[in-house]
């Protein structure tokens, strides 16, 4: 069941999961919900991600309000927010929203603790996002079907669903190493992945040395090639309208290491 946590609520209790790059589950999530931007957050991703959205909310219906899925620290809907655009969340980990609130600004946006795939919220918006991989956190093909399915009675005329995923050729391409996902005076995080072809999924191992100790995660995802997206689209009575090879529009060609979809109702 979902819990709302209302813009001016300073806590949370409940319990649940997260993102790629974003460490998923309820024990990591509240183990590593303080480091998260710290680690993760990359300034020329965000900034080019809230300047497409920003362009969508207004293509989908100037002062609209928007749904994040998988709002967590608020990385991508605080800069939005300072747009002037109304922004809502939905999140299934109480110590990403702690963050959240913490931040400036962070208390003002509404926020529903629960399963994203179930879009636990009333109301009609005029873009429904997620960033950073995020949808292919949900486990399973059903999941992500129920996802797309949930959102379309949440869209206004107009409303569009957007989100970015891993091409998996480009994915599998890129798993052959350790990548630096971050790096500092005080700290140094790997990621390393390991690809399942046979099921669709890969498993993100972060290994994490910092203060003089190394700590290891691993996190799991379900992946989907944007032909498999757009048929749950299509079942769910969404089209899709642009698909692009970033946030900052680049054209999707064979070497995208990742798209941009956004669909629209059928």
């Amino acid at each position: 069941m979902a819990t709302i946590v209302p813009p001016d609520h300073g806590s949370v209790n409940a319990e649940p999961p997260r993102a790629e790059p974003r460490i998923a589950g309820p024990a990591y999530a509240a183990e590593f919900a303080g480091d998260y931007d710290r680690w993760f957050g990359k300034p020329n991703i965000s900034a080019s991600t809230v300047d497409a959205l920003d362009d969508l909310a207004a293509l989908a219906g100037a002062g609209r309000p928007v749904l994040e899925l998988g709002i967590g620290t608020g990385r991508i809907a605080l800069p939005l927010r300072a747009r002037g655009i109304d922004v809502h969340g939905i999140d299934g980990s109480p110590a990403m929203v702690r963050q959240l609130r913490e931040k400036p600004g962070g208390t003002e946006v509404p926020v529903t603790l629960g399963d994203f795939s179930e879009v636990p919220v009333t109301g009609e918006f005029g873009v429904v996002y997620l960033a950073a991989g995020t949808f292919f956190e949900l486990p399973d093909q059903e999941a992500q079907s129920r996802c797309f399915e949930k959102v379309v009675p949440r869209l206004a005329p107009g409303g569009l669903f957007v989100f970015d995923a891993h091409v998996p050729e480009q994915l599998a391409a890129h798993a052959q190493g350790a990548e630096v996902v971050s790096e500092g005076e005080d700290h140094l995080v790997l990621c390393y992945r390991r690809i399942d072809a046979s099921a669709q999924r890969y498993r993100s191992h972060y290994v994490i040395h910092e203060a003089g100790s190394t700590r290891h995660l691993r996190v799991e995802f379900r992946y989907a090639a944007h032909g498999e997206l757009d048929l749950m689209a299509g079942r769910a009575g969404l089209r899709l309208k642009e698909r692009w090879g970033s946030w900052a529009g680049a054209p999707f060609t064979r070497d995208s290491a990742y798209h941009v979809s956004v669909y629209e109702h059928a």
